[in-house]
């Protein structure tokens, strides 16, 4: 039964509902609906001009309305009289088809349609910076090694047990905080669920460190490298498929290697198979190729990847298999959209499961020190135009994911390249002023 926000609204003493949807390049669009307003609101939706936002939309288009899916609903615990809820973009009566959660519902129901239902957790990591973004926020965070610091996590206390408090609040059993490798950076773990909920919860997880580091007067940034010479901020996304009850690990096999069943292997090998395009989307800004082809850092590693290799329990590579009957993709990183990551990973993994994808052999070397002498496997693209060409070059990826949302995505994507190609900067003053 389909919860009655109205109701919702009086029971919890809720003033305002945010209906919010994400677009194409993960900017949270909402708009702030009075309680009295909201029952209306959830059978139409919320009104905004599509062209506004990062959808491919003109001007000339209709309105684009939100429709909250009320099984989201939060009720903000930092302001109790305000509730966020994740909307569907709607126009004229039928689903956005580009829109970033109508894409991820639509990969869910196929792979439903196949007896398979995806579960993810994610790790975004973040800086808690100055409120300006020029440094970092703990003038004391200076050790050449950082992760883990127990100092300095500390004298972050009041913003990290606040948004751990919340989100024990929220009954989404976090179960530990850390201080990361870079000074300044942190990251928080929650319990793995269903994509779609892994991806709203993500969502609104973006939006409570930004606001409740704002409360404190600071700055939180996902930014994939934020600063020179330190590691940069990832999104890792740990991956396992059940059946469609949810009982039933259908990655797990103890008898196969790294306890990783056939089928949980082909899923794997449409990762592989598809990275080169898969950067498009998990690493999707300009900046996100200074984190994958970083030079090394002052804490001694990236933590990132740069080439597509597979392994067992060893985080210098694109993916990790820890245990039996997940892996870990290492690839995304914190400017990655909730939504479009967990639809990628659906799309590539069903496309193996499909075409019966080799992730061809794995390696148990340490990529950062002998990884030169690895031949056979591909780099990763060394910036954002390399992984969008990767993208459009992957027929069979483009159509998984979607052909209206593909088309509009490298639209967007390839104004962006082409708006920082055009950007005058320093250093092209640097190097040419005197040729």
């Amino acid at each position: 039964m389909t919860l009655d926000l109205a109701a919702f609204a009086k029971d919890k003493g809720i003033k305002y509902f945010m209906i919010s949807y994400t677009d194409l390049f993960g900017g949270q669009r909402a708009k702030l609906v009075p309680a009295e307003a909201i029952a209306d609101m959830q059978k139409d939706g919320a009104g905004f001009a599509g062209f506004a936002t990062w959808l491919d939309l003109t001007p000339a288009h209709p309105d684009l309305f939100a429709v909250p899916d009320a099984s989201t609903v939060i009720q903000l615990p930092w302001k109790k009289d305000v509730a966020w809820v994740a909307a569907d973009c709607v126009m004229d009566d039928q689903p956005v088809e580009q829109a970033p959660r109508v894409v991820l519902k639509r990969l869910v129901a196929e792979a439903a349609k196949e007896g398979l239902r995806v579960k993810t957790g994610v790790e975004p990591e973040f800086f808690l910076i100055s409120a300006d973004g020029s440094v970092i926020s703990d003038q004391f965070d200076t050790a050449e090694k950082p992760c883990y610091d127990q100092q300095a996590v500390m004298r972050r206390y009041d913003v990290i047990a606040e948004i751990c408090d919340y989100m024990l609040e929220l009954g989404w059993k976090p179960y530990q905080n850390d201080h990361e490798d870079a000074n300044g950076q942190f990251e928080m773990n929650w319990e793995y669920d269903d994509a779609l909920q892994t991806a709203d919860k993500h969502s609104f997880f973006k939006f409570m460190v930004k606001s409740v580091a704002e409360k404190h007067g600071l700055r939180a940034t996902f930014m994939p490298k934020p600063f020179k010479g330190l590691t940069g901020n990832g999104c890792h996304a740990h991956i396992s498929v059940w059946d469609i009850d949810g009982k039933v690990n259908a990655f797990a096999d103890k008898e196969m290697p790294f306890g990783l069943s056939a089928q949980g292997k082909t899923f794997l090998g449409g990762i592989m198979k598809h990275a080169s395009a898969l950067a498009a989307i998990t690493n999707p800004t300009v900046n996100s190729y200074k984190r994958i082809n970083a030079p090394r850092t002052t804490s001694g590693a990236t933590w990132s990847p740069n080439t597509v290799t597979w392994t067992g329990n060893n985080r210098t590579h694109m993916v990790r298999v820890p245990g039996p009957g997940r892996f870990e993709l290492r690839l995304p990183d914190g400017a990655v959209n909730p939504y479009l990551l967990q639809a990628i990973i659906i799309a590539a993994g069903l496309d193996g499961i499909r075409s019966q994808a080799d992730p061809g052999r794995h390696y148990d070397i340490d990529m950062y020190a002998e990884g030169h002498l690895v031949k056979d496997a591909p780099r990763l693209p060394l910036n954002l135009l390399d992984a969008l060409r990767a993208y459009d070059a992957d027929e069979g990826l483009r159509a998984a994911i979607g052909a209206e949302f593909s088309a509009a995505y490298l639209k967007l994507k390839h104004q962006e390249w082409n708006a920082y190609c055009s950007h005058f900067t320093q250093w092209e003053r640097d190097s040419t002023l005197d040729i």
